[in-house]
Parts: C-alpha cells; structure tokens; sequence
C-alpha cells in the first residue's frame, strides 16, 4: 500500500511539472518594449522604439521611427496597430502610418473580419482588397511569431499589409540554433529566409530569439539596387 501510494504521488508530482511546463511555453508578456538601432549600408540612420501592450481590451502597438543626422529631416515614422488577441494570434482591426507631418504619406487600413474586407485609405482614397485569415500590418507581424506552434520547422506564410497593398511572403528556415550578439547579450535565434515573395524589390531576413517570446533580434532588409538596412535590437524589457 505504501509503494502504491508513493507511485501515485510521484505520477502527481510529474503531472503538476508538466502541467507547469506546459502553462510556462504558453504563457506570453503582456507589456514589451523594445529598442532598435539601424543602419543603411552600415552607416547609423535611425534608431526605432515599440510597445506592445496587450488588455482586456485586446492589444495595442505603437512603433517610432526617428531619422540619425541627416535622416531625421524626413521626419518621425510612426506606426500604430490595435485589435484582437485570438486563439491564433495577432487580430489587427486599425493600422495606421504616419511620416512626419506630410499628410499625402499618411495610410489608414481597417480590417473588416466579418465581411473579410481589407479597407486601404491612400491619399484620401478608399480602396478595398479581400481579407484573408491571419493577414498582418507592419506593426503587427513582428509580434505574431510568438503565437507560432513551437519548434517552428516548417515554412511560414505571412499575408501583410504595408498600407498600400497586400504581400504575401514565404520564409524558411535557414537555421535553427545560430547565436547573435547584441547589444553585449547572446540571443539564441531562429534564423528564417525569404524564400519566396510577389514583391521582388526587397528580400528580408530575421532572426527571432528563441529563449525570448521569438522577438527579433536581427532584421535584415536588401532593397533591388543592393541597399542594405539592418536593425538590431539594442534594449529590451518583457512583462
């Protein structure tokens, strides 16, 4: 009886470790912020700071972008996403992006999930575009690897919105297991490629850290006349 009785507390132990395992890998932050440097052909060009808080409300991104030197006369960046957290992820229902006060470079997308309608303000004019499942803005999809099934292995789709219009892009897995340093800290990262993309002008890379929600690290951007943007992650707080 002592025996069966030490086998059930033990299984008990077992299952509440794995139960809290378990409740540890899906548990996400609810409060992040995070500070970027960036260079162009690596030289500084500006330096980007986001928040993403998520409420009973749903969740709210703010990103600044602020030009280094000659670069700040094009004035702030400034992108805002807000929407829904479901099951799958990220639901955005506004995007915004602003630069500076040149309102002709001010976009406005709405997401319409009932009626599946994407809803595109560009200079004043309206356009609308299909609503497909799991579709991002430029604030949002940095945010959306985190809700990914862990190990991602496999190919990911992204369907983005820039504001203007719709991408969809394919990433592989270019390695699993690669360390980056930045800022003095050694993340252990998820490296994904650009493999496949209907927009041909630019190829994009990321790194996400593994150990840290998969947040990018790294994010290396090459545009078709070979110009190269890199930002890397310099400060980061998670709640």
């Amino acid at each position: 009886m002592l025996f069966n009785h030490i086998k059930l507390v033990s299984f008990a132990l077992l299952l509440s470790i794995a139960s809290q395992a378990s409740a540890q890998q899906t548990t996400r932050p609810t409060h992040i912020q995070a500070t970027y440097e960036v260079t162009k052909n690596g030289q500084p060009f500006a330096r980007v700071k986001e928040q993403f808080i998520v409420s009973e409300n749903g969740y709210k991104i703010e990103s600044v972008t602020k030009g280094v030197g000659v670069y700040s006369l094009l004035g702030d960046r400034m992108l805002a996403s807000s929407g829904e957290v479901a099951a799958q992820g990220l639901k955005p229902a506004r995007f915004e992006l602003r630069q500076g006060d040149n309102a002709k470079k001010f976009l406005l997308s709405e997401f319409d999930w009932t009626h599946q309608t994407l809803r595109m303000t560009v200079k004043g004019k309206v356009k609308e575009t299909p609503l497909a499942e799991g579709t991002q803005d430029l604030a949002s999809y940095a945010y959306q690897f985190m809700f990914l099934p862990a190990p991602i292995q496999d190919a990911i789709n992204v369907t983005l919105t820039t504001g203007k219009k719709v991408n969809q892009y394919q990433y592989k897995v270019a390695s699993e297991h690669e360390n980056v340093e930045a800022a003095g800290i050694r993340y252990k990262t998820l490296h994904l490629m650009q493999s496949d993309q209907q927009d041909k002008t630019e190829t994009k890379e990321l790194w996400l850290a593994v150990e840290q929600y998969h947040l990018p690290v790294r994010i290396l951007m090459v545009d078709e006349n070979g110009q190269k943007l890199e930002q890397t992650l310099t400060e980061l707080h998670v709640e």
